[in-house]
Protein backbone atom coordinates (compact mmCIF):
# COMPACT_ATOMS: atom_id res chain seq x y z
CA UNK A 1 0.00 0.00 0.00
CA UNK A 2 1.54 3.26 -1.16
CA UNK A 3 0.65 6.06 1.24
CA UNK A 4 0.98 9.66 0.11
CA UNK A 5 1.09 11.54 3.42
CA UNK A 6 1.11 14.88 1.64
CA UNK A 7 -2.39 14.08 0.37
CA UNK A 8 -3.65 12.94 3.77
CA UNK A 9 -6.98 14.49 4.65
CA UNK A 10 -10.30 13.44 6.13
CA UNK A 11 -13.48 12.63 4.23
CA UNK A 12 -15.61 13.71 7.22
CA UNK A 13 -13.44 16.20 9.10
CA UNK A 14 -16.30 17.47 11.26
CA UNK A 15 -16.08 14.23 13.24
CA UNK A 16 -12.71 15.35 14.66
CA UNK A 17 -14.54 17.86 16.86
CA UNK A 18 -15.40 14.87 19.06
CA UNK A 19 -11.74 14.75 20.18
CA UNK A 20 -12.50 17.79 22.35
CA UNK A 21 -14.58 15.52 24.54
CA UNK A 22 -11.53 13.49 25.67
CA UNK A 23 -10.36 15.99 28.33
CA UNK A 24 -13.95 16.17 29.57
CA UNK A 25 -14.00 12.38 29.94
CA UNK A 26 -10.77 12.48 31.95
CA UNK A 27 -12.19 15.17 34.26
CA UNK A 28 -15.39 13.22 34.83
CA UNK A 29 -13.42 10.08 35.63
CA UNK A 30 -11.20 11.94 38.07
CA UNK A 31 -14.14 13.45 39.94
CA UNK A 32 -15.98 10.15 40.21
CA UNK A 33 -12.80 8.44 41.41
CA UNK A 34 -12.31 10.98 44.18
CA UNK A 35 -15.92 10.64 45.36
CA UNK A 36 -15.85 6.86 45.29
CA UNK A 37 -12.66 6.53 47.35
CA UNK A 38 -13.93 6.08 50.92
CA UNK A 39 -10.39 5.97 52.30
CA UNK A 40 -9.91 9.65 51.56
CA UNK A 41 -12.60 10.47 54.11
CA UNK A 42 -10.79 8.72 56.97
CA UNK A 43 -7.08 8.78 56.14
CA UNK A 44 -4.86 11.81 55.68
CA UNK A 45 -3.68 12.44 52.17
CA UNK A 46 0.05 12.21 53.04
CA UNK A 47 -0.52 8.73 54.53
CA UNK A 48 -2.91 7.42 51.88
CA UNK A 49 -0.26 6.95 49.22
CA UNK A 50 1.60 4.54 51.54
CA UNK A 51 -1.52 2.44 52.26
CA UNK A 52 -2.86 2.00 48.66
CA UNK A 53 -0.25 0.12 46.64
CA UNK A 54 -0.57 -0.25 42.82
CA UNK A 55 -4.21 0.84 42.59
CA UNK A 56 -3.50 4.17 40.95
CA UNK A 57 -1.34 2.51 38.33
CA UNK A 58 -4.07 0.06 37.28
CA UNK A 59 -6.72 2.77 37.25
CA UNK A 60 -4.65 5.07 35.08
CA UNK A 61 -3.88 2.16 32.72
CA UNK A 62 -7.59 1.60 32.13
CA UNK A 63 -8.17 5.28 31.48
CA UNK A 64 -5.33 5.40 28.97
CA UNK A 65 -6.70 2.39 27.10
CA UNK A 66 -10.17 3.95 27.06
CA UNK A 67 -8.91 7.30 25.79
CA UNK A 68 -6.73 5.67 23.14
CA UNK A 69 -9.59 3.52 21.87
CA UNK A 70 -11.94 6.51 21.78
CA UNK A 71 -9.41 8.59 19.85
CA UNK A 72 -8.84 5.81 17.31
CA UNK A 73 -12.60 5.39 16.83
CA UNK A 74 -13.07 9.12 16.25
CA UNK A 75 -10.25 9.27 13.71
CA UNK A 76 -11.66 6.24 11.87
CA UNK A 77 -15.07 7.88 11.84
CA UNK A 78 -13.56 11.02 10.31
CA UNK A 79 -12.52 8.95 7.30
CA UNK A 80 -8.77 9.39 6.79
CA UNK A 81 -7.86 9.24 3.11
CA UNK A 82 -4.63 9.59 1.18
CA UNK A 83 -5.43 8.21 -2.30
CA UNK A 84 -8.09 8.41 -4.98
CA UNK A 85 -9.81 5.55 -6.79
CA UNK A 86 -11.85 5.33 -9.98
CA UNK A 87 -15.57 5.80 -9.50
CA UNK A 88 -18.12 5.03 -12.23
CA UNK A 89 -20.49 7.92 -12.81
CA UNK A 90 -23.87 8.00 -14.48
CA UNK A 91 -26.45 10.72 -14.85
CA UNK A 92 -29.82 10.19 -16.48
CA UNK A 93 -30.26 12.52 -19.50
CA UNK A 94 -32.58 15.43 -18.95
CA UNK A 95 -36.21 14.68 -19.85
CA UNK A 96 -38.16 16.61 -22.48
CA UNK A 97 -41.80 17.70 -22.36
CA UNK A 98 -43.37 18.72 -25.69
CA UNK A 99 -46.39 21.07 -25.55
CA UNK A 100 -48.35 21.28 -28.81
CA UNK A 101 -50.85 24.04 -29.56
CA UNK A 102 -54.14 22.37 -30.62
CA UNK A 103 -56.21 25.49 -30.86
CA UNK A 104 -58.21 26.12 -34.01
CA UNK A 105 -55.32 28.28 -35.30
CA UNK A 106 -53.32 25.10 -35.95
CA UNK A 107 -55.60 24.34 -38.92
CA UNK A 108 -54.25 27.32 -40.91
CA UNK A 109 -52.78 26.34 -44.26
CA UNK A 110 -49.78 28.67 -44.51
CA UNK A 111 -47.66 25.56 -43.94
CA UNK A 112 -49.08 23.22 -46.60
CA UNK A 113 -51.01 21.09 -46.26
CA UNK A 114 -51.62 22.55 -42.77
CA UNK A 115 -49.82 23.56 -39.63
CA UNK A 116 -51.23 20.55 -37.83
CA UNK A 117 -49.85 18.00 -40.29
CA UNK A 118 -46.47 19.73 -40.31
CA UNK A 119 -46.42 19.64 -36.49
CA UNK A 120 -47.28 15.93 -36.48
CA UNK A 121 -44.46 15.20 -38.92
CA UNK A 122 -42.03 17.26 -36.85
CA UNK A 123 -42.96 15.38 -33.67
CA UNK A 124 -42.50 12.06 -35.48
CA UNK A 125 -39.01 13.18 -36.51
CA UNK A 126 -38.23 14.23 -32.95
CA UNK A 127 -39.34 10.88 -31.54
CA UNK A 128 -37.32 9.03 -34.15
CA UNK A 129 -34.11 11.05 -33.99
CA UNK A 130 -33.85 11.89 -30.28
CA UNK A 131 -30.90 10.07 -28.72
CA UNK A 132 -32.23 8.74 -25.44
CA UNK A 133 -33.86 10.42 -22.48
CA UNK A 134 -37.48 10.44 -21.41
CA UNK A 135 -40.12 12.41 -23.30
CA UNK A 136 -43.69 13.46 -22.56
CA UNK A 137 -46.39 14.94 -24.78
CA UNK A 138 -49.14 17.34 -23.78
CA UNK A 139 -51.55 19.44 -25.83
CA UNK A 140 -53.31 22.67 -24.98
CA UNK A 141 -56.00 25.05 -26.14
CA UNK A 142 -58.04 26.80 -23.44
CA UNK A 143 -56.35 24.40 -20.99
CA UNK A 144 -53.53 21.84 -21.09
CA UNK A 145 -53.95 18.05 -21.02
CA UNK A 146 -51.42 15.23 -20.84
CA UNK A 147 -51.37 12.84 -23.80
CA UNK A 148 -48.43 10.72 -22.65
CA UNK A 149 -46.46 11.11 -19.39
CA UNK A 150 -42.68 10.94 -19.27
CA UNK A 151 -41.46 7.69 -20.80
CA UNK A 152 -38.45 6.36 -22.67
CA UNK A 153 -40.71 4.37 -25.01
CA UNK A 154 -40.93 6.67 -28.02
CA UNK A 155 -43.22 4.27 -29.88
CA UNK A 156 -45.81 4.63 -27.12
CA UNK A 157 -45.91 8.39 -27.64
CA UNK A 158 -46.01 8.07 -31.43
CA UNK A 159 -49.25 6.07 -31.21
CA UNK A 160 -51.21 9.25 -30.51
CA UNK A 161 -49.75 11.54 -33.18
CA UNK A 162 -52.37 10.83 -35.85
CA UNK A 163 -55.16 11.44 -33.34
CA UNK A 164 -54.03 14.96 -32.45
CA UNK A 165 -56.53 17.52 -33.76
CA UNK A 166 -58.45 20.51 -32.38
CA UNK A 167 -61.67 18.51 -32.17
CA UNK A 168 -60.30 16.39 -29.28
CA UNK A 169 -60.02 19.49 -27.08
CA UNK A 170 -63.00 20.33 -24.81
CA UNK A 171 -62.81 24.09 -25.53
CA UNK A 172 -60.98 26.32 -27.98
CA UNK A 173 -58.41 28.83 -26.81
CA UNK A 174 -54.67 29.44 -26.66
CA UNK A 175 -53.35 29.35 -23.10
CA UNK A 176 -49.64 28.67 -23.51
CA UNK A 177 -49.07 29.66 -19.88
CA UNK A 178 -51.16 26.73 -18.67
CA UNK A 179 -49.21 24.40 -20.97
CA UNK A 180 -45.93 25.53 -19.42
CA UNK A 181 -47.30 25.14 -15.90
CA UNK A 182 -48.49 21.60 -16.68
CA UNK A 183 -45.10 20.74 -18.19
CA UNK A 184 -43.34 21.89 -15.03
CA UNK A 185 -45.64 19.70 -12.92
CA UNK A 186 -44.87 16.65 -15.08
CA UNK A 187 -41.15 17.18 -14.63
CA UNK A 188 -41.43 17.75 -10.90
CA UNK A 189 -43.60 14.66 -10.43
CA UNK A 190 -40.89 12.57 -12.10
CA UNK A 191 -38.32 13.87 -9.63
CA UNK A 192 -36.27 15.65 -12.31
CA UNK A 193 -34.14 18.53 -11.09
CA UNK A 194 -33.59 19.78 -14.63
CA UNK A 195 -35.29 19.28 -17.96
CA UNK A 196 -36.38 20.82 -21.24
CA UNK A 197 -39.78 22.10 -22.38
CA UNK A 198 -40.50 22.54 -26.10
CA UNK A 199 -43.48 24.72 -27.01
CA UNK A 200 -44.99 24.41 -30.53
CA UNK A 201 -47.25 27.36 -31.32
CA UNK A 202 -47.53 30.53 -33.44
CA UNK A 203 -47.88 33.19 -30.75
CA UNK A 204 -47.75 33.82 -27.00
CA UNK A 205 -48.69 36.52 -24.50
CA UNK A 206 -47.38 38.09 -21.33
CA UNK A 207 -48.76 35.27 -19.17
CA UNK A 208 -46.76 32.74 -21.20
CA UNK A 209 -43.58 34.78 -20.71
CA UNK A 210 -44.20 34.87 -16.98
CA UNK A 211 -44.78 31.08 -16.91
CA UNK A 212 -41.55 30.56 -18.86
CA UNK A 213 -39.61 32.68 -16.36
CA UNK A 214 -41.10 30.69 -13.49
CA UNK A 215 -40.10 27.41 -15.17
CA UNK A 216 -36.56 28.70 -15.63
CA UNK A 217 -36.37 29.67 -11.98
CA UNK A 218 -37.16 26.05 -11.08
CA UNK A 219 -34.36 24.67 -13.27
CA UNK A 220 -36.22 23.94 -16.52
CA UNK A 221 -35.34 25.38 -19.94
CA UNK A 222 -38.14 26.52 -22.25
CA UNK A 223 -37.57 26.53 -26.03
CA UNK A 224 -40.09 27.45 -28.73
CA UNK A 225 -40.68 26.10 -32.24
CA UNK A 226 -42.72 28.53 -34.33
CA UNK A 227 -45.63 27.13 -36.38
CA UNK A 228 -46.64 29.15 -39.44
CA UNK A 229 -45.30 32.00 -41.53
CA UNK A 230 -45.28 35.77 -41.04
CA UNK A 231 -47.70 36.11 -43.99
CA UNK A 232 -50.13 33.74 -42.31
CA UNK A 233 -53.34 32.22 -43.65
CA UNK A 234 -57.03 32.15 -42.86
CA UNK A 235 -58.67 29.55 -40.63
CA UNK A 236 -62.09 28.91 -39.11
CA UNK A 237 -62.16 29.50 -35.37
CA UNK A 238 -64.31 27.75 -32.79
CA UNK A 239 -67.23 30.11 -33.44
CA UNK A 240 -67.22 29.39 -37.16
CA UNK A 241 -65.69 32.71 -38.19
CA UNK A 242 -62.97 33.02 -40.83
CA UNK A 243 -60.03 34.92 -39.30
CA UNK A 244 -56.33 35.27 -40.22
CA UNK A 245 -53.51 33.61 -38.28
CA UNK A 246 -49.92 34.85 -38.53
CA UNK A 247 -46.68 33.73 -36.94
CA UNK A 248 -45.79 36.26 -34.22
CA UNK A 249 -42.10 35.56 -33.77
CA UNK A 250 -41.52 38.49 -31.42
CA UNK A 251 -43.71 37.06 -28.69
CA UNK A 252 -42.22 33.58 -29.16
CA UNK A 253 -38.67 34.89 -28.88
CA UNK A 254 -39.71 36.59 -25.66
CA UNK A 255 -40.93 33.30 -24.20
CA UNK A 256 -37.71 31.53 -25.22
CA UNK A 257 -35.59 34.34 -23.78
CA UNK A 258 -37.42 34.36 -20.43
CA UNK A 259 -37.26 30.57 -20.32
CA UNK A 260 -33.52 30.42 -20.95
CA UNK A 261 -33.97 28.47 -24.19
CA UNK A 262 -33.87 29.02 -27.93
CA UNK A 263 -36.31 29.86 -30.69
CA UNK A 264 -36.50 28.43 -34.22
CA UNK A 265 -39.08 28.48 -37.00
CA UNK A 266 -40.32 25.11 -38.20
CA UNK A 267 -38.38 23.81 -41.23
CA UNK A 268 -38.79 21.03 -43.75
CA UNK A 269 -35.73 19.20 -42.42
CA UNK A 270 -34.44 18.62 -38.90
CA UNK A 271 -32.22 21.71 -38.76
CA UNK A 272 -34.78 23.43 -36.58
CA UNK A 273 -34.65 20.63 -34.00
CA UNK A 274 -30.86 20.70 -34.10
CA UNK A 275 -30.89 24.45 -33.54
CA UNK A 276 -33.12 23.98 -30.50
CA UNK A 277 -30.73 21.31 -29.18
CA UNK A 278 -33.51 18.84 -28.36
CA UNK A 279 -32.23 15.87 -30.39
CA UNK A 280 -29.46 15.24 -27.86
CA UNK A 281 -30.57 15.12 -24.21
CA UNK A 282 -29.04 17.91 -22.17
CA UNK A 283 -27.01 17.34 -18.99
CA UNK A 284 -26.88 20.10 -16.39
CA UNK A 285 -23.61 21.73 -15.43
CA UNK A 286 -23.32 19.94 -12.09
CA UNK A 287 -23.92 16.51 -13.59
CA UNK A 288 -21.80 14.26 -15.78
CA UNK A 289 -22.49 11.53 -18.29
CA UNK A 290 -21.64 7.89 -17.96
CA UNK A 291 -17.92 7.40 -17.49
CA UNK A 292 -15.16 7.25 -14.89
CA UNK A 293 -14.48 9.76 -12.16
CA UNK A 294 -12.08 9.97 -9.22
CA UNK A 295 -13.07 9.96 -5.59
CA UNK A 296 -11.17 9.84 -2.30
CA UNK A 297 -11.17 6.40 -0.72
CA UNK A 298 -12.12 6.15 2.95
CA UNK A 299 -9.20 4.34 4.64
CA UNK A 300 -10.68 4.39 8.12
CA UNK A 301 -11.11 0.62 8.10
CA UNK A 302 -7.35 0.21 8.70
CA UNK A 303 -7.91 1.50 12.25
CA UNK A 304 -10.47 -1.17 13.10
CA UNK A 305 -8.02 -4.02 13.94
CA UNK A 306 -6.13 -2.02 16.62
CA UNK A 307 -9.47 -0.77 17.94
CA UNK A 308 -10.71 -4.36 18.25
CA UNK A 309 -7.52 -5.34 20.10
CA UNK A 310 -8.03 -2.54 22.58
CA UNK A 311 -11.66 -3.64 23.02
CA UNK A 312 -10.42 -6.96 24.45
CA UNK A 313 -9.41 -5.11 27.62
CA UNK A 314 -13.09 -4.31 28.21
CA UNK A 315 -13.84 -7.97 29.00
CA UNK A 316 -13.93 -9.18 32.55
CA UNK A 317 -11.19 -11.35 33.90
CA UNK A 318 -10.93 -14.61 31.92
CA UNK A 319 -13.73 -13.34 29.63
CA UNK A 320 -11.61 -13.91 26.54
CA UNK A 321 -11.13 -17.53 27.55
CA UNK A 322 -14.90 -18.01 27.81
CA UNK A 323 -15.39 -16.57 24.31
CA UNK A 324 -12.80 -18.96 22.85
CA UNK A 325 -14.49 -21.93 24.54
CA UNK A 326 -17.89 -20.91 23.11
CA UNK A 327 -16.45 -20.66 19.59
CA UNK A 328 -14.82 -24.09 19.93
CA UNK A 329 -18.12 -25.58 21.13
CA UNK A 330 -20.12 -24.38 18.09
CA UNK A 331 -19.31 -27.42 15.88
CA UNK A 332 -20.57 -29.76 18.60
CA UNK A 333 -23.88 -27.86 18.68
CA UNK A 334 -24.47 -28.26 14.97
CA UNK A 335 -27.25 -30.64 13.89
CA UNK A 336 -26.11 -34.17 13.13
CA UNK A 337 -29.20 -35.63 11.45
CA UNK A 338 -28.95 -36.79 7.88
CA UNK A 339 -31.37 -34.22 6.54
CA UNK A 340 -29.99 -31.34 8.59
CA UNK A 341 -26.46 -32.13 7.43
CA UNK A 342 -27.53 -31.27 3.91
CA UNK A 343 -28.05 -27.64 4.90
CA UNK A 344 -26.29 -25.28 7.23
CA UNK A 345 -26.64 -25.28 10.98
CA UNK A 346 -28.26 -21.85 11.17
CA UNK A 347 -31.15 -22.68 8.82
CA UNK A 348 -34.69 -23.01 10.16
CA UNK A 349 -36.74 -26.16 9.78
CA UNK A 350 -38.84 -24.70 6.96
CA UNK A 351 -35.67 -23.71 5.11
CA UNK A 352 -34.31 -27.24 5.41
CA UNK A 353 -37.62 -28.63 4.13
CA UNK A 354 -37.50 -26.28 1.17
CA UNK A 355 -33.95 -27.35 0.38
CA UNK A 356 -34.97 -31.01 0.53
CA UNK A 357 -37.95 -30.22 -1.66
CA UNK A 358 -35.65 -28.66 -4.26
CA UNK A 359 -33.26 -31.62 -4.14
CA UNK A 360 -36.17 -34.03 -4.54
CA UNK A 361 -37.50 -32.17 -7.56
CA UNK A 362 -34.05 -32.32 -9.18
CA UNK A 363 -33.91 -36.06 -8.60
CA UNK A 364 -37.43 -36.42 -9.98
CA UNK A 365 -36.48 -34.61 -13.16
CA UNK A 366 -33.56 -37.00 -13.65
CA UNK A 367 -35.88 -40.01 -13.27
CA UNK A 368 -34.46 -41.09 -9.91
CA UNK A 369 -37.86 -41.50 -8.25
CA UNK A 370 -36.50 -43.52 -5.33
CA UNK A 371 -34.11 -40.72 -4.34
CA UNK A 372 -36.90 -38.18 -4.83
CA UNK A 373 -39.13 -40.22 -2.52
CA UNK A 374 -36.47 -40.21 0.19
CA UNK A 375 -36.21 -36.43 0.00
CA UNK A 376 -39.98 -35.84 0.05
CA UNK A 377 -40.64 -38.16 3.01
CA UNK A 378 -41.11 -36.31 6.26
CA UNK A 379 -42.03 -32.93 4.74
CA UNK A 380 -45.38 -32.32 6.39
CA UNK A 381 -46.71 -29.73 3.95
CA UNK A 382 -49.14 -29.88 1.06
CA UNK A 383 -46.26 -29.54 -1.42
CA UNK A 384 -44.27 -32.28 0.34
CA UNK A 385 -47.14 -34.77 0.35
CA UNK A 386 -48.08 -33.89 -3.21
CA UNK A 387 -44.59 -34.48 -4.55
CA UNK A 388 -44.27 -37.66 -2.48
CA UNK A 389 -47.45 -38.94 -4.13
CA UNK A 390 -45.98 -38.22 -7.56
CA UNK A 391 -42.75 -40.08 -6.73
CA UNK A 392 -44.64 -43.08 -5.34
CA UNK A 393 -46.96 -43.21 -8.33
CA UNK A 394 -44.02 -43.23 -10.75
CA UNK A 395 -42.72 -46.30 -8.90
CA UNK A 396 -46.07 -48.09 -9.20
CA UNK A 397 -46.94 -47.73 -5.50
CA UNK A 398 -50.47 -46.52 -6.19
CA UNK A 399 -51.98 -47.15 -2.75
CA UNK A 400 -49.24 -45.21 -0.99
CA UNK A 401 -49.46 -42.46 -3.62
CA UNK A 402 -53.21 -42.06 -3.08
CA UNK A 403 -52.62 -41.84 0.67
CA UNK A 404 -50.03 -39.10 0.07
CA UNK A 405 -52.46 -37.19 -2.15
CA UNK A 406 -55.12 -37.47 0.57
CA UNK A 407 -52.71 -35.97 3.09
CA UNK A 408 -51.92 -33.13 0.67
CA UNK A 409 -55.64 -32.44 0.25
CA UNK A 410 -56.08 -32.50 4.01
CA UNK A 411 -53.40 -29.83 4.35
CA UNK A 412 -54.71 -27.87 1.35
CA UNK A 413 -58.37 -28.64 0.62
CA UNK A 414 -59.37 -28.14 -2.98
CA UNK A 415 -55.81 -28.42 -4.34
CA UNK A 416 -56.63 -28.91 -8.01
CA UNK A 417 -53.39 -30.67 -8.97
CA UNK A 418 -53.66 -33.18 -6.14
CA UNK A 419 -57.31 -33.89 -6.98
CA UNK A 420 -56.51 -34.49 -10.64
CA UNK A 421 -53.46 -36.66 -9.99
CA UNK A 422 -55.25 -38.69 -7.34
CA UNK A 423 -58.05 -39.45 -9.78
CA UNK A 424 -55.55 -40.47 -12.47
CA UNK A 425 -53.62 -42.73 -10.10
CA UNK A 426 -56.84 -44.28 -8.80
CA UNK A 427 -57.95 -45.01 -12.38
CA UNK A 428 -54.56 -46.58 -13.16
CA UNK A 429 -54.80 -48.73 -10.03
CA UNK A 430 -58.24 -50.00 -11.03
CA UNK A 431 -57.09 -50.79 -14.57
CA UNK A 432 -54.02 -52.71 -13.39
CA UNK A 433 -54.44 -56.51 -13.58
CA UNK A 434 -53.87 -58.61 -10.43
CA UNK A 435 -50.18 -59.09 -9.69
CA UNK A 436 -48.48 -62.31 -8.75
CA UNK A 437 -46.51 -62.73 -5.57
CA UNK A 438 -43.27 -62.33 -7.49
CA UNK A 439 -44.49 -59.07 -8.92
CA UNK A 440 -45.51 -57.86 -5.49
CA UNK A 441 -42.08 -58.72 -4.14
CA UNK A 442 -40.47 -56.83 -7.00
CA UNK A 443 -42.64 -53.84 -6.25
CA UNK A 444 -41.61 -53.88 -2.60
CA UNK A 445 -37.98 -53.93 -3.71
CA UNK A 446 -38.57 -50.78 -5.75
CA UNK A 447 -38.73 -52.43 -9.20
CA UNK A 448 -41.19 -51.05 -11.71
CA UNK A 449 -44.14 -53.26 -12.54
CA UNK A 450 -45.06 -54.04 -16.13
CA UNK A 451 -47.76 -51.38 -16.10
CA UNK A 452 -45.52 -48.65 -14.71
CA UNK A 453 -47.10 -45.20 -14.86
CA UNK A 454 -44.22 -43.68 -16.82
CA UNK A 455 -44.69 -45.82 -19.89
CA UNK A 456 -46.00 -42.84 -21.85
CA UNK A 457 -43.63 -40.47 -23.55
CA UNK A 458 -45.22 -37.19 -22.49
CA UNK A 459 -43.93 -36.03 -19.13
CA UNK A 460 -44.47 -32.79 -17.22
CA UNK A 461 -41.25 -31.66 -15.70
CA UNK A 462 -41.11 -29.64 -12.51
CA UNK A 463 -39.64 -26.26 -12.99
CA UNK A 464 -39.02 -23.30 -10.78
CA UNK A 465 -36.63 -21.55 -8.52
CA UNK A 466 -35.69 -22.89 -5.10
CA UNK A 467 -37.43 -26.12 -5.79
CA UNK A 468 -40.61 -24.64 -7.14
CA UNK A 469 -41.74 -26.60 -10.14
CA UNK A 470 -44.69 -26.05 -12.42
CA UNK A 471 -45.77 -28.68 -14.92
CA UNK A 472 -45.47 -27.69 -18.56
CA UNK A 473 -48.38 -27.73 -20.94
CA UNK A 474 -47.92 -30.95 -22.89
CA UNK A 475 -49.66 -31.48 -26.20
CA UNK A 476 -51.76 -34.55 -26.34
CA UNK A 477 -50.70 -37.05 -29.00
CA UNK A 478 -51.89 -40.49 -29.93
CA UNK A 479 -50.54 -43.08 -27.53
CA UNK A 480 -49.49 -40.49 -24.94
CA UNK A 481 -51.11 -39.43 -21.72
CA UNK A 482 -50.80 -35.74 -20.84
CA UNK A 483 -50.99 -34.53 -17.26
CA UNK A 484 -54.53 -34.72 -15.90
CA UNK A 485 -54.58 -31.04 -14.92
CA UNK A 486 -53.42 -28.25 -17.16
CA UNK A 487 -53.15 -25.27 -14.83
CA UNK A 488 -50.09 -24.23 -12.90
CA UNK A 489 -50.60 -24.21 -9.11
CA UNK A 490 -51.56 -20.76 -7.97
CA UNK A 491 -49.59 -20.88 -4.76
CA UNK A 492 -46.28 -21.51 -6.54
CA UNK A 493 -45.48 -24.73 -4.69
CA UNK A 494 -42.71 -27.07 -5.71
CA UNK A 495 -43.97 -29.81 -7.97
CA UNK A 496 -42.62 -32.68 -9.95
CA UNK A 497 -44.33 -34.18 -12.96
CA UNK A 498 -48.05 -34.25 -12.71
CA UNK A 499 -49.66 -37.50 -13.78
CA UNK A 500 -48.57 -41.12 -13.84
CA UNK A 501 -48.72 -42.77 -17.28
CA UNK A 502 -50.49 -46.10 -17.43
CA UNK A 503 -49.43 -48.61 -20.05
CA UNK A 504 -53.02 -49.43 -20.85
CA UNK A 505 -53.99 -45.78 -21.59
CA UNK A 506 -56.50 -46.49 -24.33
CA UNK A 507 -59.28 -44.57 -22.59
CA UNK A 508 -57.08 -41.53 -22.11
CA UNK A 509 -55.90 -41.65 -25.72
CA UNK A 510 -59.49 -41.71 -26.91
CA UNK A 511 -60.25 -38.66 -24.78
CA UNK A 512 -57.24 -36.87 -26.26
CA UNK A 513 -58.37 -37.64 -29.77
CA UNK A 514 -61.85 -36.30 -29.04
CA UNK A 515 -60.37 -33.13 -27.57
CA UNK A 516 -58.17 -32.60 -30.63
CA UNK A 517 -61.16 -33.05 -32.89
CA UNK A 518 -63.15 -30.45 -30.95
CA UNK A 519 -60.21 -28.05 -31.06
CA UNK A 520 -59.81 -28.53 -34.79
CA UNK A 521 -63.48 -27.78 -35.35
CA UNK A 522 -63.27 -24.63 -33.20
CA UNK A 523 -60.24 -23.43 -35.13
CA UNK A 524 -61.95 -24.05 -38.46
CA UNK A 525 -64.95 -22.01 -37.30
CA UNK A 526 -62.61 -19.26 -36.15
CA UNK A 527 -60.80 -19.30 -39.51
CA UNK A 528 -64.08 -18.77 -41.32
CA UNK A 529 -64.93 -15.82 -39.09
CA UNK A 530 -61.64 -13.94 -39.42
CA UNK A 531 -60.66 -15.04 -42.93
CA UNK A 532 -57.67 -17.04 -41.77
CA UNK A 533 -57.00 -20.73 -41.29
CA UNK A 534 -54.29 -21.04 -38.68
CA UNK A 535 -52.74 -24.41 -38.08
CA UNK A 536 -53.02 -25.89 -34.66
CA UNK A 537 -49.29 -26.02 -34.25
CA UNK A 538 -48.97 -22.27 -34.55
CA UNK A 539 -50.39 -21.64 -31.08
CA UNK A 540 -48.64 -23.17 -28.09
CA UNK A 541 -50.26 -24.47 -24.93
CA UNK A 542 -52.96 -26.96 -24.05
CA UNK A 543 -56.02 -27.33 -26.27
CA UNK A 544 -58.06 -25.30 -23.79
CA UNK A 545 -55.49 -22.51 -23.81
CA UNK A 546 -55.26 -22.48 -27.59
CA UNK A 547 -59.03 -22.24 -27.89
CA UNK A 548 -59.13 -19.43 -25.33
CA UNK A 549 -56.33 -17.58 -27.11
CA UNK A 550 -58.19 -17.78 -30.41
CA UNK A 551 -61.32 -16.39 -28.75
CA UNK A 552 -59.37 -13.49 -27.19
CA UNK A 553 -57.77 -12.62 -30.53
CA UNK A 554 -61.15 -12.59 -32.23
CA UNK A 555 -62.57 -10.35 -29.51
CA UNK A 556 -59.62 -7.96 -29.79
CA UNK A 557 -60.18 -7.63 -33.53
CA UNK A 558 -63.71 -6.44 -32.85
CA UNK A 559 -62.46 -3.56 -30.65
CA UNK A 560 -62.21 -0.39 -32.76
CA UNK A 561 -58.80 1.28 -32.86
CA UNK A 562 -59.67 4.96 -32.40
CA UNK A 563 -57.15 6.84 -30.22
CA UNK A 564 -58.85 10.12 -31.14
CA UNK A 565 -62.06 9.11 -29.38
CA UNK A 566 -60.02 7.95 -26.41
CA UNK A 567 -58.26 11.30 -26.10
CA UNK A 568 -61.49 13.22 -26.60
CA UNK A 569 -63.22 11.32 -23.81
CA UNK A 570 -60.18 11.58 -21.55
CA UNK A 571 -59.87 15.34 -21.97
CA UNK A 572 -63.60 15.87 -21.52
CA UNK A 573 -63.61 13.96 -18.22
CA UNK A 574 -60.56 15.88 -17.04
CA UNK A 575 -62.22 19.17 -17.98
CA UNK A 576 -65.36 18.31 -16.03
CA UNK A 577 -63.28 17.31 -13.01
CA UNK A 578 -61.44 20.63 -13.08
CA UNK A 579 -64.73 22.49 -13.25
CA UNK A 580 -65.99 20.68 -10.17
CA UNK A 581 -62.81 21.62 -8.34
CA UNK A 582 -63.25 25.25 -9.36
CA UNK A 583 -60.12 25.40 -11.50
Amino acid sequence: MNVSWNALHFVRPDALWALLALPLLVAIWWLRRRRSNVWRQTVDAHLLRHLLVGRDRRAWGGVIVLLLGTAIAIVALAGPSWRQVAQPLWQTPSPLVVALDLSSRVTATDLPPSRLLQARAKLATLLRERQGGEIALLVYADDAYTVAPLTDDMANVALYLDALAPDVMPRDGQRADRALETAVKLLQQSGARSGDILLLTDRADADAEQAAASARAQGFVVSVLGLGTPQGAAYRNGEGQIVPARLEEGTLRGVASRGGGRYARIASDDKDLAALDVLTPRVSADDSREGQGRTWRDEGFWLLPPLMLLALFAFRRRGLLVVLVMIAALPMAMPTSAHAAEGTWWQRADQLDQQRLSTGVDAYRKGDFKAAQQQFEGIDTDAGWYNLGNALARQGQYDAAIDAYDRALKAHPGMADAVANRAAVDAARKRRPPQSNDQNNDQKEGKKPPDKPDAGKSQGQGQGKDGDGSPPQDKGEQGQSPPPSSGDPKDGRSQGEKSPQAADSQAQAEADAAQRERMQQAMQRQGKNDGTDKAQGQVSGTPQQREQQQAVEAWMRRVPDDPGSLLRAKFQLENERRKREGR
